[in-house]
């Protein structure tokens, strides 16, 4: 028995992507259409003109991908087709609650609410008219919202399929992003990747050994891809005034406020855009978001004006820069030797893990590889520290990249403070841990 799929959709990665009829209904309703309207790759079109594609065809694409890998382990997993449908209704709804700008809305929400995206993501699933139609096609809302967001506690490898270095999301997500953006460096051998996987004894996704080189490859484009296109500067720094912008006018336009579900219906790109561009400058934090979003919208960009990357095995100098005071008192310092205002500063620390966090989202320590070749009747598995392999383990660790930004009006003056307070001496080696 297979799936019986009712229509196909053609996409521009994988082809035509058949679907069935619960995943057309949820497809086609409001909260999956709303990701229509949020780009994939917030503002990196500004950089890259033809990265304007969005959350929506990626959550598709991340279907297909997931019932890929679940066709491909089905058999030693023990999934049925009622398993693997559910593992591609958990993919199409993993990124549901996103907001405004995709990950960008991310760094608001943290500031001003103990959410993100995947508590978002799990009320939707279960408040809205989604845990309906799952309801509806025989499905618990409740086990799925668990699944979409990798945190599911029944079979570990489903969560796997969800988030983590071998997720369809990550698989979808690169090959997508290097069509559009035109880039090279995500083109990856996906299908060898997939049809490699299999499930351990312990219930975890394993890789055939033979296919390591496709893995790896895999991790190496997603690190090529962050230096290259979501942590450019100039992606950066249009991101940074989005941010900067949606932050001070949170109060006037609730945008994090999300006590009903249905509020994040109108938390859309052009929608958030546009009310930030309308505002009226009552106060200064109003002035300033207004005039952030109004260059936004123009692209007269903050300049970067100072960049210092690092590559770390550890986390100390990333929980450093994860500090919000660390920031305000660096930019505060900077703004006090330029003669400008502390506001006209912006730090920018987007640290990431060089691999991805597992679907647990503990570090992605170590990978379970089998070989076909039988020992004694059994199948030798070994599982292998990450740092281990040959060229993986050469970027693991966490890649910090400090930048400083400032208004155009300000930047031969905020370069001369930053010369002098960096030129002194190495900046890293006077942070106090």
């Amino acid at each position: 028995m297979t799936l019986k799929y009712v229509a196909e959709i053609r996409d521009p990665i994988h082809g035509y992507i058949k679907i069935t009829k619960q995943e057309r209904e949820l497809i086609d309703s409001i909260f999956i259409q709303r990701l229509r309207r949020i780009h994939q790759l917030a503002g990196a079109y500004l950089v890259y003109p033809g990265g304007v594609h969005t959350r929506f065809e990626h959550v598709i694409g991340t279907m297909h991908v997931a019932g890929l890998i679940g066709q491909s382990v089905a058999g030693r997993a023990g999934l049925r087709d009622d398993d693997i449908q559910e593992l591609r209704i958990a993919a199409l709804l993993h990124d549901v609650g996103h907001g405004p700008f995709s990950h960008l809305f991310e760094e608001v929400l943290s500031e001003k609410t103990d959410m993100n995206h995947e508590d978002i993501s799990q009320r939707i699933v279960t408040e809205s008219n989604i845990g309906d139609i799952l309801r509806s096609n025989g499905h618990q809302p409740s086990k799925i919202a668990k699944l979409c967001v990798g945190k599911s506690k029944d079979r570990p490898f489903m969560n796997q399929v969800i988030a983590g270095g071998l997720s369809a999301d990550m698989m979808d997500y690169l090959l997508r992003d290097t069509y559009f953006t035109g880039v090279e460096y995500g083109k990856v051998d996906i299908q060898r990747v997939i049809d490699s996987l299999d499930v351990s004894g312990d219930g975890h996704l394993m890789l055939e050994r033979a296919a390591l080189y496709a893995f790896e490859a895999l991790l190496i484009a997603r690190y090529e891809m962050f230096k290259a296109v979501y942590f450019h500067r100039t992606v950066r720094a249009a991101e940074l005034m989005l941010a900067h912008s949606m932050t001070l006018a949170d109060k006037q336009l609730h945008l994090t406020d999300l006590s009903r579900i249905d509020k994040i219906l109108r938390l859309t790109d052009e929608i958030v855009l546009q009310q930030l561009a309308d505002l009226e400058p009552r106060t200064p934090e109003l002035k300033m978001a207004q005039k952030l979003a109004a260059s936004y919208m123009q692209r007269r960009l903050v300049k970067c004006v100072f960049e210092k990357v690092m590559q770390r095995k550890d986390r100390t100098i990333q929980r450093i820069f994860s500090k919000k005071r660390f920031r305000d008192e660096l930019a505060s310092s900077i703004a006090q030797s330029a003669g400008v205002k502390p506001s006209s500063i912006y730090i920018d620390v987007p640290n990431t893990p060089s691999v991805p966090y597992t679907s647990e989202r503990q570090a992605f320590n170590s990978i379970t590889l089998f070989s076909n070749d039988v020992y004694g009747g059994r199948r030798k598995t070994e599982t292998v520290p990450i740092s281990e392999l040959p060229l993986v383990g050469s970027i693991t660790g966490f890649m910090d990249i400090l930048r400083i930004y400032t208004l155009s009006e300000d930047r031969s003056k905020v370069v001369s403070a930053v010369e002098t307070i960096f030129g002194k001496e190495d900046f890293m080696s006077r942070i106090s841990v």
